[in-house]
């Protein structure tokens, strides 16, 4: 009994947000007041909110992945501390939070990061490895739907607006993290949840490539005509969902007062 008891515990331990991530939160949620009611400096208002935001979606986007391979069979997930929503416990801290922070602090731009490890072999089916790839991108999404709320009813923005560019600049990085995730380039979670389907020299090919996929998709969205399209593609798709694009664009000139 005093094992189970302990088994238990260690269980319940590792699916335990970190005081890490609830300080995160915390500090989001501080700067979101802040910037209701404009306390002091506007663009800080806005940096803090924004990146302290962003690392909360970081967070969840690598959670999912991991709490879906833990059902799907991998345990280590919960061993390596994935379960903690902590961000300083993934595998790629600085391609799955440094970087992406360093790109939207250069240019507004919503980088997806590294994944988590995932230990394939103990996963059960490739159905369920390609979910696992899915569903990071997934958080941005369901992320992206709650911050949408407000401007779906109908929200007065012209009160508080800095909160509510912050917020919906917050919004449409989680639409650009959703689409460059889910572009099908090697080693990015769009083309790692094809993977599983693929045999022969294809995944061959696949493996050899997946290790510099990153750079892939910087080439292609930094390409003239890649950014183009994406871009084009990303603000006709916030027009339909009901996302101001306006309003997120002032967000993003607030914070990027240099540019």
């Amino acid at each position: 009994m005093m094992v189970d008891r302990r088994v238990a515990s260690t269980s319940r331990a590792a699916f335990r947000p970190s005081a890490v991530f609830i300080g995160i939160v915390a500090l989001w949620a501080t700067a979101g007041v802040m910037a209701w009611n404009d306390f002091g400096n506007r663009v800080f208002n806005v940096l803090l909110f924004v990146i302290a935001g962003w690392v909360v979606s970081l967070s969840l986007h690598e959670y999912s992945h991991a709490v879906v391979a833990y059902h799907s069979g991998d345990r280590s997930t919960a061993e390596r501390g994935y379960l903690t929503l902590n961000p300083l416990k993934y595998t790629h801290p600085v391609l799955s939070i440094v970087l992406p922070v360093f790109f939207l602090l250069i240019g507004g731009i919503g980088l997806p990061g590294g994944a988590v490890w995932i230990n394939h072999g103990a996963i059960r089916g490739r159905l369920r490895n390609s979910l696992i790839s899915l569903v990071g991108p997934g958080a941005n999404v369901v992320f992206l739907l709650a911050l949408l709320i407000p401007f779906t009813t109908g929200v007065a923005t012209p009160a508080h607006e800095t909160f509510w560019a912050a917020l919906a600049f917050l919004a449409l990085l989680q639409l650009m993290a959703a689409g460059l995730n889910l572009i099908p380039v090697p080693g990015v979670d769009g083309g790692n949840a094809v993977r599983p389907w693929l045999t022969g020299s294809t995944a061959r090919f696949f493996d050899v490539v997946a290790p510099y996929g990153m750079l892939l998709l910087f080439a292609l969205i930094f390409s003239p005509i890649g950014n183009r399209i994406f871009f084009t593609v990303v603000f006709d798709v916030a027009d339909i969902i009901g996302l101001p694009v306006g309003l997120a664009e002032f967000g993003r000139s607030i914070m990027t007062f240099w540019r």
